[in-house]
């Protein structure tokens, strides 16, 4: 009662071909199509939009990308002094970077170039791929092929039942099993799983949306540095920021208007175990107003990877450390120097270099003056410094202590010249001696130093703490996270979905009783195809049950090991389906 033959060495008809092909890719050409230019033309772009050369241009893409996360960009905050610090330790090579663009990878030539490149291969895909599956959802399944042994899994039986009957039975059973089914000819023809093909235009849709995300940040976003200490705050202008990088479309004029006010900074450390030291929160708390009107403030907090959004922008915290508050007094007793100094962080224990400039000094012995003080501040100083140096042992203030140097000359800031503010160029300066030792002091808080020679006094008043922030404005970032989810979502149903079709025919023998034939096909080789048809062929024996009259066993169509199964036993036979496509049973 069964045939299974699957007749793989016979050549396909064209309808049947058209049947077997499950997905909507267009076809690729094996060489230049045509005569002459535009041969080579069509060609090239069939190449370039083939999803073999998409990967490859994906591919490069991450690799061009590798550079920009190892080597300082311009873009980045903070940028402009990384490079710089990076090119004064790498003499050699610095150049060779400059002219590859090295340092400004994103915006280089050869990965606009890739970018582009990509953009237009995943376009030339997606749009015929997209035209063509509209095509395919608005037609009818493909029709059954002539010869059903041909598929990979096959099924038949005898039956007494009309062929019209039966033909109608698995159509309902096949809709109930949400096929897209049609009744044609004499036969059904099904197809499920276009949330496959789905998958894979959504996959393609989203990576085109996440690159114009990039793209589009990359060309209409801007970043800005400020350094804040406590009680600070600071009008989001371009005057006021320490440094902005802006872009094409994204210049000092465009920064969202803002004001922003750090009130205080928490930070807490680990205090023992084996994280001692181990940073355990950084909290900013301030105060911000949107707009120009700073009347109404409201009050927010800026943590590690929680950024505050004020307008368009992202403020974000990115740094922190002390701020020494200093008074320095001259030789007349004015005061000439009072404010809290930002210190840099050197370590994880935040050992902080820093320097104080006192351009406005006065006289001294009838000759104009400027003062300059370089020093550490250490939050948990250790008692000595012998053998370790000036070194913090602990990075929360335990016991802070200030260490400076005393220098007097010319800073050289009248020149015009523009200065880095936490150095001090000593070129013009003189380090003030002691006991013919260079003058230096360790001060805590409320202690003062009388300097030598009799240029007044440092006091060491206390310290505050300073944060700094990135304002980040990247208007594309939503696209790119949208695309990079739907991406996901695309791909698991391209892998998980299976496109597979079903086709049954039942026909009416010249002697009597009806064939009928079931055949499946799945675009990727698994063994649900088979339980699928098994059930549906189990199903229709309510409809058509399989024929016991002795006169089947004539039948050439009920040799074989099922027909020899329903001759001995009193109950129906179910039909044969080989859960191994390559069977022949």
């Amino acid at each position: 009662m069964s045939n299974t033959t699957t007749e793989a060495e016979l050549p396909l008809a064209p309808d049947d071909a058209a049947a077997e092909r499950l997905s909507t890719a267009p076809v690729e050409s094996e060489g230049p199509t045509g005569i002459g230019m535009f041969g080579w033309a069509r060609w090239m772009w069939r190449q370039l939009t083939s999803m073999r050369v998409a990967l490859i241009l994906l591919f490069l893409l991450s690799l061009a990308a590798i550079p920009g996360s190892l080597i300082p960009q311009y873009q980045n905050g903070q940028g402009q002094l990384k490079v710089e610090a990076w090119k004064a330790q790498h003499t050699t090579v610095a150049p060779i970077y400059e002219k590859l663009q090295l340092f400004d990878v994103y915006s280089s030539v050869w990965f606009s170039a890739i970018y582009i490149l990509l953009f237009v291969s995943l376009a030339g895909c997606i749009v015929p791929r997209t035209w063509q599956f509209v095509g395919v959802l608005r037609a009818q399944p493909p029709a059954a092929p002539r010869n059903l042994t041909r598929m990979p899994v096959y099924a038949a039986w005898r039956t007494e039942a009309d062929a019209d009957a039966v033909n109608a039975a698995a159509h309902r059973l096949l809709r109930k099993r949400r096929f897209r089914a049609n009744l044609s000819g004499g036969a059904v023809a099904a197809e499920k799983g276009y949330l496959r093909e789905v998958g894979n235009l959504l996959f393609h849709m989203s990576l085109f949306a996440l690159l114009g995300g990039f793209a589009w940040a990359s060309l209409a976003s801007g970043t800005g540095g400020k350094l804040m200490v406590e009680g600070e705050g600071y009008s989001n202008t371009i005057t006021q920021l320490d440094d902005f990088n802006g872009t094409r479309f994204y210049g000092s004029d465009d920064l969202d208007p803002f004001f922003l006010k750090l009130d205080g900074f928490t930070a807490k450390f680990q205090d023992k175990g084996d994280q001692i030291g181990a940073a355990r929160q950084f909290t900013a708390n301030v105060e911000y107003a949107k707009g120009e009107d700073t009347s109404r403030l409201t009050k927010g907090t800026i943590e590690v990877n929680h950024p505050l959004e004020i307008g368009g922008s992202k403020v974000f915290l990115i740094g922190h450390g002390y701020a020494p508050v200093i008074t320095v007094t001259n030789a007349k007793g004015e005061v000439v120097y009072h404010g809290a100094t930002p210190f840099l962080p050197q370590d994880s224990n935040l050992t902080s270099t820093g320097v104080v400039k006192v351009s406005d000094y006065g006289d001294k012995d009838g000759a104009k003056t400027q003062m300059g003080f370089s020093g550490f501040f250490l939050p948990t100083a250790p008692l000595s410094f012998e053998g370790t140096g000036p070194v913090s042992l602990f990075p929360g203030d335990a016991a802070p202590e200030l260490v400076l140097n005393a220098f007097a000359g010319d800073l050289g800031t009248d020149s015009g010249l523009p200065q880095n503010i936490y150095q001090l160029n000593t070129r013009k300066l003189t380090q003030l001696t002691q006991d013919g030792q260079p003058a230096k002091a360790r001060l805590k808080p409320g202690q003062a130093w009388a300097l030598p020679d009799g240029y007044g006094s440092v006091t060491f008043d206390g310290y505050k703490q300073w944060a700094s922030f990135n304002v980040s404005h990247r208007p594309g970032n939503s696209i790119a996270l949208a695309g990079a989810v739907l991406a996901i979502l695309g791909l698991i149903g391209s892998l998980f979905v299976q496109r597979r079709r079903i086709w049954v025919r039942a026909v009416a023998l010249p002697g009597g009783g009806t064939q009928v034939e079931l055949a499946g096909l799945a675009r990727s080789e698994s063994a649900k195809i088979a339980e699928e048809l098994a059930e549906l062929a189990v199903d229709l024996q309510d409809d058509a049950p399989a024929s016991e009259d002795e006169d089947d066993a004539e039948d050439p169509a009920a040799d074989g090991p099922a027909a020899e199964a329903a001759a001995a036993s009193d109950t129906p036979a179910e039909p044969a389906v080989p859960a191994d496509q390559n069977s022949k049973e």
